[in-house]
């Protein structure tokens, strides 16, 4: 049974700082792409990619250089970005599972604090149509031109829940949609959180031809692939400058990373494994952010970070404190980092892929039912969105699938085992062997107990969560 209460409940934990620090709250535009790999931009030494605009973003605000998605696929690391939590806390094991209403999103916060909201772009967290307890609208969004899942160009999006026809290449009519809601949110002098979630360079690519030959001299699905980074990077290009014109950007935030690591043709950089892996190749992505105003030169930041850290830094940075909050976060604010003060990272970052089977859910063909159904003409089936988490409970002393702790320079495996064999447990020192060829856990043996107790208290912590500890 849903709990569909339980966020107005747990918002009445927040409380906003004072009026002085209200007036100097960013706007805020979290960009994220949609399985592009570590190594699919050129400031991470890729030399076949375009990307100018992330390559001078990297150049101008902050990289990072060690930013990890909580999850190997997408839904669950979009979870994590709304709610600072990992997603098994939340039951989001897999793509296309979805967000219970149950869970406080940053959009709820943040909009109780004063600021509008927005989501455009793929959703993937469950369905996009009004008044579903799990829409974007029902997670606090104001406003959204939302897909279900990842689309291409001339997309069908839902508006609110109406779906409309778009023209133009995927990642444009992202922003494009999303600049009318800034311009909005300016008009009334309205601090604002956009969410902006491309749906490239997901399967199957399909660049425009104006990208494809960008990349003449590569064979056929690198031009897509690669067209379809670069069709993001002009996006962002576009989003940048709009902001400029606009006298917006120094006080706004521009957040962009991907939801997890790449499937071939794209590229780790070097970093072992790809999407849907917990090693570097499918969770390390490429970061970068943007604040004018308050990061007015270039660092490379080579701390680790995720995007669990995303809820809680912008908290921070809006002046929104959770006071008696009874939900663990699993991220930290990074915002004495952002702003160049000291900042030595308290959490490790946990990672675990839960054994659970994803809902697979096609874009166009949803949002065609959808329209169908608001013709009034009938279907002949329906898709059908899960409501929320599961009320299954699950064992509080097993830990299946592959896990990973990582704390400082150190991670640490646990690999699911075997037959009758015990979980297999690997070391590995990212500072001199991130490609984790290495396994020294026979030569740390006190570091490798130091993080298997702390990764094994934090999948406890996790399914005490995931058990509904964090409701009662």
């Amino acid at each position: 049974m849903l709990r569909l209460l339980r966020s107005t409940t747990l918002l009445s934990w927040l409380a906003v700082a004072s009026s002085a620090v209200a007036a100097e709250r960013p706007n805020i535009v979290l960009c994220m792409s949609d399985d592009q790999g570590w190594g699919d931009v050129g400031h991470n030494g890729n030399d076949r990619v375009k990307t100018p605009v992330l390559d001078e973003m990297a150049a101008k605000g902050l990289r990072f250089d060690r930013f990890y998605a909580a999850a190997p696929v997408c839904s669950p690391t979009r979870a994590s970005v709304l709610t600072g939590r990992h997603p098994v806390r939340c039951g989001t094991f897999s793509w296309g599972l979805p967000l219970p209403p149950e869970e406080v999103t940053i959009a709820e916060a943040l909009r109780r604090a004063g600021y509008t909201t927005g989501h455009f772009g793929k959703w993937h967290l469950g369905s996009v149509a009004e008044g579903h307890p799990t829409s974007p609208g029902a997670q606090g969004f104001d406003e959204w031109v939302s897909a279900p899942n990842y689309y291409d160009n001339d997309p069908l999006l839902s508006r609110k829940g109406t779906v409309i026809d778009t023209q133009g290449e995927s990642s444009m009519v992202t922003v494009e949609k999303a600049l009318e809601f800034i311009d909005a949110a300016a008009e009334r002098k309205q601090p604002f959180l956009a969410v902006v979630w491309f749906g490239n360079p997901h399967l199957p690519h399909q660049a425009r031809p104006e990208l494809r030959e960008l990349y003449q001299d590569q064979p056929a699905n690198l031009q897509n692939y690669l067209g379809e980074i670069t069709g993001i990077d002009r996006a962002m290009g576009r989003l940048r400058s709009h902001l400029r014109e606009k006298e917006l950007a120094d006080d706004t935030i521009v957040w962009y990373t991907s939801d997890n690591g790449h499937l071939p043709p794209g590229s780790s950089g070097g970093l072992r494994g790809q999407k849907s892996q917990l090693w570097e190749g499918g969770i390390r992505v490429p970061t970068v952010l943007e604040w004018p105003a308050r990061v007015p030169g270039p660092r490379r930041i080579g701390t680790p970070c995720g995007t669990v850290d995303i809820y809680p830094t912008l908290l921070d940075l809006a002046g929104v404190r959770v006071e008696g909050q009874p939900r663990p976060i699993d991220g930290e604010s990074l915002a004495p980092l952002i702003e160049g003060r000291e900042f030595a990272r308290a959490k490790p970052l946990g990672f675990w892929v839960y054994p659970a089977a994803g809902v697979s859910m096609a874009s166009e063909r949803i949002l065609r039912q959808m329209r169908q159904e608001q013709e009034g003409r009938e279907l002949d089936e329906k898709f059908r969105f899960p409501e929320g988490k599961d009320a299954k409970r699950y064992p509080q002393d097993k830990f299946p699938g592959h896990a990973a702790w990582i704390d400082g320079d150190w991670k640490l495996h646990r690999i699911p085992a075997r037959g009758e064999n015990a979980d297999e447990f690997q070391l590995y020192d990212l500072a001199t062997d991130r490609a984790e060829k290495q396994d020294v856990a026979d030569d740390h043996p006190e570091v490798a107990a130091r993080l298997k107790k702390g990764l094994a208290e934090w999948q406890q912590s996790v399914l005490r969560s995931l058990n509904g500890a964090d409701y009662q």
